[in-house]
């Protein structure tokens, strides 16, 4: 079974989201940002989620780190908590 690591920023709007996404193509640190705001408890942890399967995570999510590039900073993401980068 396929299995990924990633690391996600959980914020309440895409305009934020947007904002960190533009942050981190700047240069910014990822983990420095997630701290800062992600909403998400692994937020203090740079926005670690660990190991998963496919099917782990809301659909929305796992589309992304099943089917897109690694290595990239992918989003926003919508799905029902708020949007994820």
């Amino acid at each position: 079974m396929a299995e990924a690591t990633a690391r996600h920023i959980l914020v309440d709007s895409e305009e934020k989201c947007t904002q960190i996404k533009s942050e981190i193509e700047a240069g910014a640190d990822f983990a420095d940002l997630a701290k800062q705001h992600s909403s998400c408890p692994s937020g203090r942890s740079g926005g670690d989620l660990g190991s998963f399967g496919p099917g782990m995570m809301v659909p929305e999510f796992d589309t992304v780190v099943f089917n897109d590039a690694v290595g990239e900073v992918h989003g926003p993401v919508t799905t029902q908590f708020g949007y994820h980068l």
